[in-house]
């Protein structure tokens, strides 16, 4: 019986799924919003909040470190000057998943993952 799973795996690989989820969240921080199957969005939410968290340093280091996972320096850029400042009152909560449809090819049930201020 599997007990305290911390993820889910997305039915990929280990480097997929890290891949997976550095593309997502490099798209989220550029677009602010993204849709994508709830699954999905609710694995992204635990990646995004820990990475603005990091962002609210807004040091040196945290930039290294949001350097490491986000895959364009821009959107790094972004996150540590626009939308971290915008954040900075709220103690957690930073994402909000609204359901939306449900896809016609394979009846995935799809979200809309994005910020709140």
């Amino acid at each position: 019986m599997p007990h305290q799973i911390a993820y889910k795996r997305l039915s990929r690989t280990d480097g997929h799924r890290k891949a997976l989820l550095r593309n997502l969240a490099t798209s989220f921080f550029k677009y602010e919003k993204i849709e994508t199957t709830s699954t999905k969005a609710k694995e992204i939410s635990k990646v995004v909040e820990r990475l603005i968290t990091t962002a609210m340093g807004g040091d040196l280091a945290a930039r290294r470190a949001l350097a490491e996972f986000i895959t364009e320096p821009a959107v790094v850029k972004k996150l540590i000057e626009q939308i971290a400042p915008a954040l900075k009152g709220r103690a957690g909560g930073f994402t909000r998943i609204t359901k939306t449809r449900v896809r016609p090819g394979d009846a995935a049930e799809l979200s809309i993952i994005e910020l709140v201020k």
